[in-house]
């Protein structure tokens, strides 16, 4: 069976994400973007699009599974309350739709992906590109922490298939 992932950086007014496949032995990038939702609607109804547009994602990549970024820390207690209920709105879509579900830390992904669990985002960035083979950098952060959590993902179902 073929393996694709989706891969989610949450946030409420941007959400990265990253479809990534398995090719030949190694990773590939199928797609990535942000969902951006306007500031100017009410909080519910960006919630509501959220889920809208992933769902279109799902239908669109057809994944077999999601892997979402965990919240780790917080500098601002009404922005976190905010992302922890659109992460609700992502881990529901992908329930609805009956996909696995994997969270890791932003320090996991970085010490998946370097080794190190506090990379610099510029490092991370680049060497996302590497692995996926992109010939282009990855304008979006959102986006570029999107596919290192589905490189996470992989990495993860790689080792649980040795093990």
């Amino acid at each position: 069976m073929k393996e694709i992932i989706l891969g989610i950086d949450p946030g409420f007014g941007r959400v990265g994400w990253g479809v990534i496949e398995k090719e030949k032995g190694d990773w590939k990038c199928v797609a990535y973007g942000c969902i951006e939702t306007p500031m100017t609607d009410k909080f519910v109804d960006r919630l509501a699009d959220l889920h809208r547009q992933l769902k279109l994602l799902i239908k669109k990549y057809h994944p077999t599974r999601v892997a979402v970024e965990d919240l780790f820390f917080f500098k601002n207690l009404k922005t976190a309350i905010k992302v922890g209920q659109a992460r609700g709105v992502i881990l529901l879509t992908a329930v609805e739709n009956k996909l696995p579900v994997d969270e890791f830390t932003p320090l996991q992904v970085k010490q998946a992906m370097t080794g190190y669990g506090r990379a610099e985002k510029c490092q991370m960035q680049r060497l996302v590109g590497m692995l996926l083979g992109l010939k282009e950098k990855i304008k979006s952060d959102d986006a570029a922490d999107a596919l290192a959590v589905a490189l996470c993902a992989g990495q993860s179902l790689w080792v649980k298939k040795i093990l």
